[in-house]
């Protein structure tokens, strides 16, 4: 390149000069290759045969079918569209390569649940204590009454079968004298709780059940309190040597929950008390005995006359969203 002053610069000089890249300047002034446009497999399907492909595929008697059971289904019936691997292709570019198994979602109502007595609706559920080595388990099986949180029957099995259920809820309902058509149990979505054989025999009882949600752990929230309960006592074992450890362990709580333990939910009472109907009485002696440490010493209560708390008239699992919002506006 000749410059103003009639001397010659070189390319790579001038580049430096204007601060540009060489490989800028050459490539610029390359030649533009134009592309031939690729050419087409003759083993590729037309148009028409991949939509009949896709058709075949999307069919009402294929869509819940992985291509590899339709690519053999339809040999059998000596037909052949394509390979699997062009199915698979096909439904790829239609972004239809997941799963083809679709059912529909099981719509779960919200169970809502009253008792006002005791025997009226009863809670049950299955949890696992560890045995004397990893991965052992003994399974303990626990029925409680939700008016009054009395565990009204339980017992501990090698394991979750839906017979032992049955057994256990056969045996509690006979103990309790229970009725056709006067009890309701609910449960979560267990293998036992489902099974055939409980469901067979609440039929046989007149016993309506119900479940929880799939996935919602509070709607079973009295069985898995009493649970934590058991499992946060000071007392309670890492492990259970032996199914005979875990019977008698368990054999002394639930005697201590029903017949000594203060519940918070049921107004300090024990659940036998409530079960069993003899708390107004304890209501009544703790209203004399609050009365009369008023009348000895009424400058010790700043907020005049103590009130004994009352037992609940009623117990709810999932209280109604439009009864609690008039209890709140009525309050």
């Amino acid at each position: 390149m000749i410059s103003e002053h009639g001397a010659e610069v070189g390319i790579a000089a001038l580049c430096k000069a204007f601060g540009e890249p060489r490989a800028s300047w050459y490539r610029t002034r390359r030649p533009r290759i134009v592309c031939a446009e690729p050419r087409q497999s003759a083993r590729r399907l037309s148009q028409v045969e991949e939509h009949q492909v896709l058709e075949t595929l999307n069919s009402g008697r294929f869509r819940d079918m992985a291509p590899g059971e339709i690519y053999a289904i339809l040999l059998d019936e000596d037909r052949y569209l394509c390979s699997e691997r062009t199915m698979y292709r096909i439904l790829g570019r239609q972004h239809q390569s997941t799963e083809r198994r679709q059912s529909p979602a099981r719509k779960s109502s919200r169970p809502e649940l009253l008792a006002t007595q005791p025997n009226e609706l009863w809670s049950w559920d299955i949890t696992k204590l560890k045995g004397p080595r990893k991965w052992t388990y003994y399974y303990l099986y626990k029925i409680m009454d939700v008016f009054s949180r009395y565990v009204v029957g339980w017992m501990i099995s090698y394991r979750e079968l839906g017979a032992d259920a049955a057994g256990l809820i056969s045996d509690t309902c006979l103990k309790q004298g229970i009725a056709a058509g006067q009890l309701t149990i609910h449960a979560d979505n267990g293998s036992s709780m489902t099974s055939k054989t409980v469901g067979m025999l609440l039929a046989d009882l007149g016993v309506t059940k119900t479940h929880s949600r799939p996935h919602v752990s509070n709607d079973n929230p009295y069985s898995e309190s009493a649970f934590k309960t058991l499992k946060y006592r000071p007392d309670f074992p890492e492990r259970f040597m032996m199914i005979e450890d875990a019977r008698s362990f368990c054999r002394e709580f639930f005697q201590w929950y029903n017949h000594e333990h203060r519940h918070s939910g049921i107004a300090m009472l024990t659940p036998e008390s409530v079960h069993y109907k003899y708390y107004p009485e304890l209501l009544q002696q703790r209203a004399v005995t609050l009365a009369h440490a008023h009348e000895r010493h009424p400058e010790r209560f700043v907020k005049g006359k103590p009130i004994v708390k009352q037992m609940q008239n009623a117990v709810w699992i999932n209280k109604p969203i439009q009864n609690a919002t008039q209890s709140v506006a009525n309050a």
